[in-house]
């Protein structure tokens, strides 16, 4: 290929629009928030793609979220960096299914993405944007997952990456981040006090911030979970997924995902009932659910050895809240003791070493079913959002 020439992809997006305003922006340039201070989404020409874009067409096509190229936002196929990221596996948990007392239960394995999670996804896609449209160094506050996918694909993508966690992080998943070849700043503090630190930085360096939907792309790879649940459901949805929720940025991504897929005509109106799991030491999503706001406010001394879930405060609050209730859906709140337990029998019952995220989604059945939202003949699918080999030496706080 002649130098300096790019080769389109079948992706691309039309514009951006505010979330919460709904005004429009152009896509292809850098940009963080809206003018209004909330997240931009990504926005495609569904009704052209409709004709074209179908499941068929999904057919031998790689095995990673790139499957999904014409509603990625990467129009550059040399910016389109991978690690072979998405396609995790469904897999079937009738024992476990059994234990809780559910018709059938899936659990989408997100620990076996190229750094051992969920969080690949994501910034898969706000990595291989920054670069094509002209990032030269990228920055992320993280609660730790998110650090190492940063690291990986910064360092897939020839970009430098500055990286802020609080100084208790899983040592396993410093240790990634370091061997990824980024600069590892440890902070005594929560995700938001590195994320403080990071916007310093980004004023200061001139840096990319990859924060949680502070930039409008890692959204839309994390939505790609959607539309994988609707392929390995032979074309249809579950009736629950339970999700434990952080900054929040895979429920938001795969409400959007069912939002376009109807658009797309691939489904109907009909939703599976959407569940936030968060610990009980950092639930500021489900005490706004239980008090009917619609925003959440700062919870203050979080505390959990859930690493993903010590977040205390969400840009996308709103957005949340709304696909919870859309759904007929809401939120709960497990102790630490309660996802260590369950992480064990999950393990024992399925084989699958999940991180204190996956054992907190599933304590979260039970008790979705005494509050009358799970019903015993429903079909759910808990994420385990990454490897329990990452938490290895970590323990409970309460």
């Amino acid at each position: 290929m002649p130098q300096g020439m790019t080769v389109r992809t079948r992706g691309g997006a039309t514009h951006l629009e505010c979330t919460a305003t709904g005004e429009t922006y152009e896509s292809e340039s850098l940009r963080g928030l809206s003018p209004a201070g909330k997240p931009l989404f990504a926005r495609y020409d569904l009704d052209s793609l409709a004709a074209e874009f179908t499941p068929s067409t999904l057919t031998n096509r790689p095995a990673s979220l790139w499957r999904y190229e014409e509603v990625l936002p990467v129009r550059d196929a040399a910016c389109r960096i991978s690690l072979g990221e998405g396609f995790t596996p469904l897999l079937a948990a009738p024992s476990l299914a059994d234990r809780l007392g559910v018709e059938r239960v899936w659990i989408k394995d997100e620990g076996q993405n190229p750094t051992g999670s969920f969080k690949d996804r994501g910034l898969c896609l706000a990595v291989s944007r920054a670069k094509e449209l002209g990032a030269t160094a990228l920055a992320i506050p993280s609660a730790g997952n998110a650090g190492s996918a940063s690291a990986a694909y910064g360092a897939a993508a020839g970009l430098p990456v500055h990286v802020v966690v609080p100084k208790d992080t899983p040592a396993p998943i410093l240790a990634e981040i370091r061997a990824l070849g980024a600069d590892l700043q440890l902070l005594d503090g929560l995700i938001s006090d590195c994320g403080r630190v990071v916007r310093a930085g980004c004023d200061e360096h001139g840096w990319w911030d990859l924060s949680t939907l502070k930039e409008p792309y890692r959204v839309e790879g994390k939505k790609t979970m959607g539309y994988e649940l609707f392929e390995q459901l032979a074309g249809r949805l579950p009736d629950a997924i339970v999700y434990p929720t952080g900054g929040g940025t895979g429920l938001i991504g795969m409400w959007k995902a069912f939002e376009e897929m109807e658009a797309l005509g691939w489904i109907g109106s009909e939703r599976p009932k959407m569940f936030t799991v968060q610990a009980a030491g950092c639930a500021p999503m489900v005490r706004a659910w239980e008090a009917g706001d619609t925003h959440a406010t700062t919870w203050e001394g979080a505390r959990t050895y859930a690493s993903g879930l010590r977040v205390p405060g969400a840009v996308g609050d709103f957005l949340i809240l709304q696909a919870l209730r859309a759904s007929g859906g809401g939120a709960v709140a497990v102790r630490d003791s309660e996802m260590a337990e369950w992480v064990h029998i999950m393990g024992a019952a399925t084989g699958v070493f999940a991180a204190p995220e996956g054992g907190a989604v599933a304590a979260a059945v039970p008790k979705l079913m005494e509050m009358g939202l799970v019903d015993p003949a429903d079909e759910v699918v808990l994420f385990n959002t990454g490897s329990g080999l990452k938490y290895v030496g970590m323990t409970p706080t309460d």
